[in-house]
């Protein structure tokens, strides 16, 4: 086993993650303090790490068996307001003390896999926290949609939370595959989930509230799908959004009739909650 790696500064997280776009061997890390990225592309062929590095710098190390099977450390559990605490563990005995050490929380085991979504990054993280309080507001069922699910954590929680029916998408096929085991895992039955284009998908239902945690980019140029999918009344909960981007994902909204009252800023990262500009204002 081989790994091409190559240290870089955060802002350029998007060009990582659009240049290895489908490659399920791409691991990111964001170091202490935010500020840089190790990226890291996995081979098993030398000769392909080198292929990266002619393209992209950096260098390529070979792996052990000991270095790639020992278990990487588990960071600390999440807490998303008063209702979740979502891990990365996935020792059954660990996670009963987890249980034991949040009690009235709800404990969501998200592994580590090769897609995007376990919940330490500040664009999951706030995403689940907006959820959380559009969950509260509503009375009865309510639907949702997830854009981009990822590891699918965001549509477990709308799940958690009472949503039925729940649809979740990504382009990516190996995602599809790890929310739909993630969403066996913990107990969430009847999601779709589906691998798709947003920007090429005509959806045939409304949903009360959705999320879409995806490349400010898309945000920009899917709002028209995105307006074929929100109910009147509903809320809109957007990420994956880099503060230098976010006017121009607000700019891009409000030409399809939506408002982002809610803006939250984590880091480098913003998270917005809105939706129609008419019930907003109403």
């Amino acid at each position: 086993m081989w790994v091409w790696e190559k240290l870089s500064a955060s802002k350029w997280l998007d060009a990582w993650e659009e240049r290895f776009r489908g490659n399920s061997n791409l691991v990111i890390h964001v170091l202490k303090g935010g500020k840089t990225l190790r990226v890291e592309v996995f081979c098993e062929k030398q000769k392909d790490a080198e292929a990266i590095v002619e393209r992209f710098g950096g260098r390529v190390k070979q792996l052990k068996s000991t270095d790639w099977m020992k278990p990487a450390p588990v960071p600390p559990p999440l807490k998303i307001r008063d209702r979740f605490v979502v891990t990365q563990e996935g020792r059954p005995k660990a996670l009963k003390a987890l249980e034991k050490q949040y009690p009235g929380r709800e404990v969501l085991s998200i592994p580590p896999e090769m897609a995007f979504g376990t919940g330490d990054h500040a664009t999951t993280s706030t995403c689940l926290r907006l959820l959380v309080d559009a969950a509260r507001e509503r009375e009865g069922g309510w639907s949702c949609a997830d854009l981009g699910c990822g590891t699918g954590l965001l549509a477990i929680a709308a799940g958690k939370l009472g949503a039925d029916p729940i649809f979740a998408c990504d382009y990516d096929p190996f995602a599809v595959t790890v929310a739909e085991r993630n969403c066996a895992r913990s107990g969430v039955s009847g999601v779709e989930i589906k691998e798709l284009d947003v920007l090429k998908w005509k959806p045939g239902k409304k949903y009360d509230v959705v999320m879409a945690n995806i490349f400010s980019t898309v945000l920009v140029q899917a709002f028209p799908v995105i307006a074929k999918l929100l109910k009147p009344g509903g809320d809109l909960i957007l990420s994956g959004i880099l503060a230098t981007q976010a006017w121009d994902v607000f700019e891009a909204g409000a030409r399809s009739g939506f408002g982002f009252p809610t803006v939250v800023k984590k880091g480098k990262w913003v998270t917005a909650k809105g939706g129609w500009m008419k019930d907003l204002v109403d």
